[in-house]
Order: structure tokens, then sequence, then C-alpha cells
């Protein structure tokens, strides 16, 4: 599925191979015709393991992802997908509005307790999924607010407001991402349905993940505090994942852009400074590329490349270019061009991470990621910097 070498050409002729070519290929090798839903991996040999169990967040991301795709491609294949998934969705709830872990390869139970257990992270997922599809399933938006109440009720400190990990555990130490799914959430939400109740929901989302885990003195994001709320000590509290710098950004602008608070794109404006100035690779193979992670004060702490931070950097490039800042547009397109040419050429689909010289050290293809994937290409397309999808052309 790879399309074979770098000099192929220029970003618009890399999205349209991936809408045209490789995404169709992709759904050839990931859907399970068998049982329903998709597999949550291809292997280095770009092969499923059909016995492997499914995960709610796969399915939940691809759902999103696949109603994404219809919504704005209307294209039957983008449809039919979308379906899968949401037909698969009913063997991971566990309870009303709350969703299971993983299920084994044909909706029944693991027989693992961990895969019973409903985390906070896989919910925001779900609530983004179902919203996103509630236009086409009438039973999707009672079902994502029945996933919200179920959220506060199960997953939530009543102290504190923040989110437990998962409905085993209340003690475990706060972390960021899941408010951030969270926020995303809500945005979603509010832009599929219009009811103002979702907005408001992000804003409070929103306001207490930046109370807890903005770093006011760098403009940065901590990933996790101690249980009782304090900076993890030594390296691990200064760790900050570049690609989560880039995604809060692209958040916060979307609220103030969606009619939210105003006041939140500037903060944004300091998070994608902090990523610009700090979180790119100078030179060598992987120039232009997002570290996984540098520290609060900007030093490079992993000297490695995992897929998602691009995507979520070419997100931040693209609502650059639409704020008119100049230089936008090319760092967006060059770096398209580097993720095909580094994380798709040559291999059956794509890798999930890189080391520095550009070599593979985690060589699955994780099925998760079509949903960063896509929503950088889509985002990419709706600021004018490549082709959207379409099934026509």
């Amino acid at each position: 599925m790879a399309l074979p070498g770098r000099s192929a050409g220029t970003a618009a002729t890399r999205a349209d191979w991936f809408w045209c070519d490789f995404l169709p290929g992709w759904l050839a090798r990931a859907r399970d015709h068998r049982h329903g839903g998709f597999f949550d991996a291809l292997d280095h040999a770009g092969q499923p393991d059909p016995a492997a169990p499914k995960t709610v967040l796969a399915q939940a991301r691809l759902l999103f992802t696949f109603a994404h795709l219809a919504r704005l491609s209307g294209d039957p294949a983008h449809h039919a997908a979308a379906l899968a998934a949401r037909d698969f969705l009913p063997h991971l709830r566990k309870a009303p509005g709350l969703y299971r872990r993983a299920v084994a390869c044909d909706g029944s139970p693991t027989g693992d307790p961990q895969d019973e257990t409903a985390r906070s992270y896989d919910q925001s997922f779900v609530i983004l999924a179902l919203t996103t599809c509630a236009a086409a399933d009438p039973t999707a938006l009672a079902e994502a607010e029945a996933c919200w109440q179920a959220l506060e009720a199960h997953l939530t400190d009543p102290a504190t407001g923040l989110l437990h990990e998962d409905d085993a555990s209340t003690r475990a130490a706060p972390a960021q991402n899941p408010h951030m799914h969270l926020y995303e959430a809500a945005l979603q939400a509010f832009e599929m349905t219009g009811a103002r109740h979702w907005l408001d929901r992000a804003a409070q989302v929103r306001a207490l993940a930046l109370h807890h885990f903005l770093d006011p003195d760098t403009g940065t994001i901590a990933e996790f505090l101690t249980p009782d709320l304090r900076p993890l000590p030594g390296d691990a509290g200064l760790r900050r994942e570049v690609g989560h710098q880039c995604e809060w950004a692209w958040l916060l602008w979307r609220e103030a852009d969606l009619g939210g608070d105003a006041s939140v794109r500037a903060i944004g404006d300091r998070l994608a400074g902090f990523a610009q100035e700090h979180g790119f690779a100078p030179a060598g193979p992987l120039k232009g590329a997002a570290y996984d992670a540098v520290s609060a004060s900007g030093a490079v702490m992993e000297r490695r490349f995992l897929l998602w931070p691009q995507t979520e950097a070419l997100k931040a490039h693209a609502a650059r270019h639409l704020a008119g800042i100049p230089g936008a547009d090319t760092d967006a397109r060059d770096l398209l061009d580097l993720i095909f040419a580094r994380w798709f050429d040559g291999h059956p689909v794509f890798v999930n991470q890189l080391d520095a010289t550009g070599a593979a050290i985690w060589p699955e293809a994780l099925s998760r990621l079509l949903y960063h994937i896509v929503l950088a290409l889509t985002e990419g397309a709706r600021a004018g910097l490549w082709p959207g999808p379409n099934p026509n052309r």
C-alpha cells in the first residue's frame, strides 16, 4: 500500500494517494468481516491477528474517523465502515453509558479483570464518536449523554472534579490526557448539535485541566500529577510531550473559533510557540519531525518519533496557516511529505515509531492511529493545503 519513493510527489499527491489508494487498502485488511468491528493492529507484515482482543479505544476512534469522513465525503464506503464500528460497540458496553476496556475478537469477555475496567480516556472517545455519528443514528446522542453521566458518576473524583483513570482505581496519579480528550469530545458534541450545554461542559473541563496541568512559568502542559496534585518529582515532572502541546493548542483555538472563551486563544498561542521553538528536530533524517518529549526548559528528553505527534503538529500548522502566520503552510506541507516518506513508504502499512536515524523501532500499524492521521489530513484540507476525501476524484 506504500507510495513508492519520496520523489513521487508533493503534499497534494500524498494526500490524494492516501484517500484513493491507502485508505481502501487499509479497510480491506483491518475490517473483521467474520466477527464485526476492526482489528486493533496490523503487524510488521501488514496482517492482523484474528484472535487478538478488540479494545473500545480502537472501535470508538474508528467510529469517529469514518463518521467524520462520511460527513465530509458522502462516500458509502466510509458510511459502511462507520456502521461496522458502531455495530460492534455494544459488545463493549458493561452498564448503561459505561464501556469496558476490551473484549475478545468475537465480542465475548476475555476473562481478564483488567479488560472489564472502564477507563475515563476510553469514555471520552465513545462520546466523541457517538456525537459525530448522531445525525445518521438517532440513538447515538442519547447514548453519548448516558456515557457523560456514567463518567461523572463512576469516574470523577467528587472532591476535585478530576477524572480517575478507571472505575477500579481511585488513587492513581491524575493524567491530563483523559481531560484533554473529554474537552475535545464536548467541543465536537457542540459543533455537531449546537446544544450550548456541550460548550459549557467543554469550558468546565478545560478550566479544570488547565488549573491543574498548565505550568504557568513555561506555558506548557504537564502529563501527570502525584495523587495529592503536585508535580511529579525529578525528570518525570519536567517531561513534556510535544504532541500534546500541539493538540492542546489546536483545541484551545477551536474553542475560541466555536464561540467559546476567546481568551484561551492566547494560551494556545503560547503552547504552540513552545512546541515550535523546542519540539522539532532541527537537522538529520527526521528534520522537522516532532520529538516524543522534551523538558519544560526545552531540552530534548526522548529523541524518538512516534507517528501521532506528527499528526498533531500538522493540525497545529494548519491552524496557524488559517490564522495567517507566514511559513505555516510550508511547515505543514513539508511535515506531511516527511510523514509519508518515513512512516509509510517502504512499509506494508505504516509504522508507529522511529528512532533518530529513521529506523522503525515499533513497526506495528495501530488501528487507533487512523483517528490521528485522518483528522490531521482533513484539517489540512480544510485549510486549503492539500485535497480532502472525494469519492468522485
